[in-house]
């Protein structure tokens, strides 16, 4: 199964659509983000049904 968004991608969190994410890694079907307002922040992790592209993202 390939991932739905390369690394790079620019996704938003369906549990929080405001905040900006990129994809920095993808392994074992999660996905490895930095969130873009805080990029020293812990990273975020999550899995493909829980992110949504910028097209999908409301108010985006």
């Amino acid at each position: 199964m390939e991932n739905k968004y390369p690394e790079g991608s620019i996704v938003y969190a369906k549990v929080n659509p405001g905040l900006k994410l990129a994809v920095r890694r993808y392994a074992r079907r999660i996905y490895y983000c930095t969130n873009l307002e805080h990029p020293l922040a812990k990273e975020l992790v999550y899995y493909e049904r829980e992110l949504m592209d910028g097209h999908t993202a409301v108010g985006n």
